[in-house]
């Protein structure tokens, strides 16, 4: 059975990701680190369905998830398979107005963690001679949003670093990729009103929002994809062409 970890277990893109691989025969690693009710219930959903194990880590500190990667070793295996769906984000606001903490914060989880999650994962993987990681970006890596700047720089690095492991672990057989979602209705995204998401649907070539089963079936797509690394998968309705 291949072992998958799943770290922002208790977000919903997390969870529906979580549900999807349980689906798909995977025994799950559960990541969290605030809502620890969120994902104890996933927890409990999916424990009859697969073997799964939960463990809190704050994934911008190396000891976390120095930690983390050990309870997992020790509880299940080495994994196969990274799936990182952990994030930080603002209300939205202008670069002005963005203090140093948040702007620190952001690239501690968005930059950061990923490279943390990333290091611990390839000695698991180069131990089974292949494996996949696939971070959770964001459409505005791609395109830049405005009064979002310092999210939309975070994503960018993490694009970056996506295409960098992927040449570096390619020779490994370990693939590295990302999915990049467009708008997903979230507690992230709460203080959109009703008006803003219809204007944002409104702007979706294919007319509708993203749902977090949509992020989950390209996670999937990508975890099993044998011949796809270094990509981008933008999830979005056609909004970045």
């Amino acid at each position: 059975m291949k072992i998958a970890l799943v770290t922002g277990a208790s977000g919903i893109i997390g969870g529906a990701c979580a549900r999807m691989l349980a689906k798909k025969g995977y025994a799950l690693a559960l990541q969290y680190h605030r809502h620890p009710e969120k994902a104890q219930a996933l927890f409990e959903d999916l424990s009859n369905e697969t073997p799964v194990v939960m463990q809190a880590a704050d994934i911008s500190r190396n000891t976390d998830v120095s930690e983390l990667f050990r309870a997992i070793e020790t509880r299940l295996g080495r994994i196969d398979l990274l799936v990182n769906c952990a994030g930080a984000a603002l209300a939205q606001k202008v670069l002005t107005d963005v203090t140093e903490e948040e702007m620190d914060r952001v690239y501690a989880v968005n930059v950061k963690g990923a490279m943390l999650l990333t290091r611990a994962a390839i000695p698991h993987m180069l131990q089974k001679g292949s494996g996949s990681i696939v971070h959770i970006s964001s459409m505005w890596g791609l395109t830049g949003g405005s009064c979002e700047a310092v999210y939309s720089a975070s994503k960018g690095a993490l694009n970056a670093f996506v295409k960098a492991m992927a040449r570096e672990l390619a020779p490994s057989r370990i693939r590295v990729n990302a999915v990049a979602p467009g708008l997903v209705p979230s507690p992230m995204n709460s203080a959109l009103s009703q008006t803003d998401l219809d204007a944002f649907r409104q702007d979706t070539p294919l007319g509708e929002l993203i749902t977090p089963e949509q992020v989950a079936q390209a996670v999937c797509y990508l975890a099993e994809a044998e011949m796809v690394t270094g990509q981008i998968l933008s999830v979005d309705g056609g909004i970045v062409i």
